[in-house]
């Protein structure tokens, strides 16, 4: 979530301090399938940002840290820099240099291809909100396409919540005992490389991972207690590719990965369509469908947390277009192998200047025990957000 929406101007100052502050509550209908899980999640939020260009705004200095504290799951209060960078701009080069956020990605549900930053789990299970990561960008702009080259030194585990969290596996995992493929383990550089190019209606994406891969496998480890799950780091290569086209109302979306390193070489894509209605029934509001179906070749039971492995999405976007920027997107996923559905609305509207309240309902039905998903079949939860910018 960003505060740009409420500037008045349309452009950040030399010294511009933005943010929100926001109060979070999600309540589950089912009891949890694990004895410490509780069905109340009060918590707060905090994510200001500063920003200072100088240079002639050739040179800017961003600042944006994250603190969320839970009132029930513990691992779930913690503190992220999400970016601390200078940006430097020279000619036909970029230089980021210190810790950013990196967004790669056309499709609604699933961003295969979206590997540089570390999944923030214990957030929420849709993979979206993101650590900061450690880098140096440098990219070279020209008339055929942008070339960036990543160095990515510092990795960031994946979180996860603890005992009394709702979406966590049959065993809590134990985050301070991480494996590794690699000696280095953490200190571990990894590099990528991406072209990109808008060729007319189509915008093109071509990249290439090399490091540690971001989503871990796990290992168990019997121990007095019982038995701990590790997560485990593989290094591995990930080359994609991403394909947007806007062609009149109709958007087409596409993306794909292959990867070595992780057990068997796999493939996995995902891509669809959006069809956009515009002013229906002659009011301002936009109506979307959208229509996307996900592959991945590994076996579901040996792979890591992934739960789009054959399935399609169905759903629908509102946008209002009115003055307090009233949105919704709702849907549903269904699972072909297992034969079981996620149902998902996300609205959102402005109160005034400064506030803005959003509503998510996540519902997951037929997931049996047996399921690799089985996990959540009693997470069905409603989550409002309150918040306030400035």
């Amino acid at each position: 979530m960003v505060a740009g929406w409420f500037a008045t101007g349309g452009a950040a100052s030399a010294h511009d301090l933005t943010g929100f502050v926001a109060a979070d509550y999600r309540g589950f209908w089912e009891t949890g399938l694990f004895s410490p899980q509780r069905s109340h999640q009060p918590s707060l939020v905090l994510e200001p940002e500063y920003y200072h260009a100088w240079n002639g705004g050739d040179d800017v200095i961003t600042v944006t840290p994250f603190f969320r504290l839970d009132g029930m799951d513990t691992r779930r209060t913690h503190f992220d820099q999400r970016e601390l960078s200078w940006l430097h701009v020279a000619g036909d080069f970029e230089l980021l240099v210190g810790i950013g956020k990196v967004f790669w990605g056309v499709t609604e549900v699933e961003h295969l291809v979206d590997i540089i930053n570390q999944t923030d789990l214990i957030e929420d299970i849709d993979f979206e909100e993101k650590l900061g990561q450690p880098m140096v960008r440098l990219s070279w702009i020209q008339d055929w396409g942008t070339l960036t080259l990543f160095s990515l030194p510092g990795f960031r585990e994946r979180t996860f919540p603890g005992k009394h969290g709702r979406f966590r596996a049959f065993r809590p995992v134990d985050v301070d005992d991480a494996q590794y493929q690699s000696g280095a383990e953490w200190r571990h550089v990894d590099w990528a490389l991406r072209y990109s190019h808008t060729l007319g209606d189509w915008d093109v994406g071509v990249a290439h991972f090399w490091g540690t891969s971001r989503e871990p496998r796990f290992v168990a480890r019997v121990n007095a207690r019982g038995i701990d799950l590790l997560p485990y780091y593989d290094i591995i290569h990930q080359s994609s590719v991403d394909v947007q086209a806007t062609i009149e109302n109709w958007l087409l979306k596409f993306e794909g990965i292959h990867r070595t390193g992780q057990g068997h070489n796999f493939f996995a894509t995902t891509g669809g369509i959006e069809y956009s209605f515009y002013g229906i029934l002659g009011t301002n509001i936009d109506l979307g469908v959208v229509l996307e179906g996900m592959y991945d070749n590994r076996d579901p039971k040996r792979a890591p947390i992934n739960f789009y492995q054959q399935d399609v999405f169905g759903g629908i976007r509102l946008g209002f277009n009115d003055v307090q920027t009233t949105e919704l997107l709702g849907g549903a996923v269904y699972d072909i192998e297992y034969g079981y559905w996620f149902y998902f609305l996300e609205a959102s509207r402005r109160i005034g200047d400064r506030w803005k309240v959003e509503l998510d309902v996540r519902i997951f039905s037929h997931i049996e025990a047996s399921d690799p998903d089985g996990f959540i079949r009693r997470d069905d939860h409603v989550q409002l957000r309150i918040a306030r910018f400035f």
